[in-house]
């Protein structure tokens, strides 16, 4: 199973899921690739221009295969970075690299730029682009005040746009929390969009700093797994 991973907004943590579950998925068995088509924000290292989001990936673990098509300097939607680069982006060569990426890899993990409605180039939007490689929708959404409306018009576009969704995950929830829009939220989201909510995630402070075994562990304990990939997951393997 193969998903494009989008957000109710930018800096809700796209990279850290996308990186981490390609980690779990590594740690299980399983070759797995993060294709991340439109890289803003690309940073200059040896004269060379790099994703930052893939090298978290690599960080993480190694062994998971990357691949961007466009790394774009300015950090800014993709249609705007593109503009200001002098860049053409061309959907097909996006469609190729991601079924090269397919073919070397059993699971491949798409992260979005920005959220579902982030503007591609300038008459397509990033849920144009997860319609035209066909794979299910994995949502993060924050915890707090806000996030039930943000994540059900994200849903509701999609649905729009005919894309399966594989389901929510929300990243960064508190513990203990007292806060009751927090409390709430995952339950409504689903009564009102028909959506699982597949996983809750806490709050991790310095996350960039954790083992990546430690974060596999959090991922394995948290997240629903077998759900988003459509798989069994061995019991030996709960035990990571």
């Amino acid at each position: 199973m193969h998903i494009f991973v989008t957000g109710t907004d930018t800096g809700i943590g796209k990279t850290f899921v996308t990186a981490s579950l390609a980690a779990v998925m590594q740690s299980l068995g399983y070759k797995a690739g993060v294709y991340k088509p439109f890289q803003s924000g690309a940073e200059e290292k040896n004269g060379f221009l790099v994703s930052p989001d893939l090298a978290y990936v690599k960080k993480l673990d190694f062994y998971v295969e990357t691949l961007s098509s466009y790394l774009l300097k300015p950090p800014t939607a993709p249609s705007i970075a593109a503009e200001i680069d002098g860049v053409q982006i061309n959907f097909q060569t996006v469609t190729r690299e991601f079924q090269t990426l397919k073919q070397n890899c059993e699971i491949v993990l798409v992260e979005g730029a920005g959220g579902i409605m982030t503007p591609v180039t300038k008459n397509k939007t990033m849920g144009d682009v997860a319609k035209l490689l066909d794979i299910p929708l994995l949502i993060v959404a924050r915890p707090d005040l806000g996030t039930i409306n943000h994540t059900l018009l994200t849903i509701n576009y999609a649905k729009m746009l005919g894309l399966s969704i594989a389901g929510v995950i929300i990243n960064r929830y508190p513990s203990k929390t007292d806060d009751i829009a927090i409390k709430t939220a995952p339950g409504i989201i689903e009564e009102f969009s028909g959506v699982s909510v597949l996983g809750i995630l806490p709050e991790i402070p310095n996350f960039d700093m954790t083992k990546p075994g430690e974060l596999i562990d959090i991922f394995i304990n948290s997240v629903d797994i077998e759900q988003i990939f459509r798989i069994k997951i061995p019991k030996l393997n709960l035990s990571l």
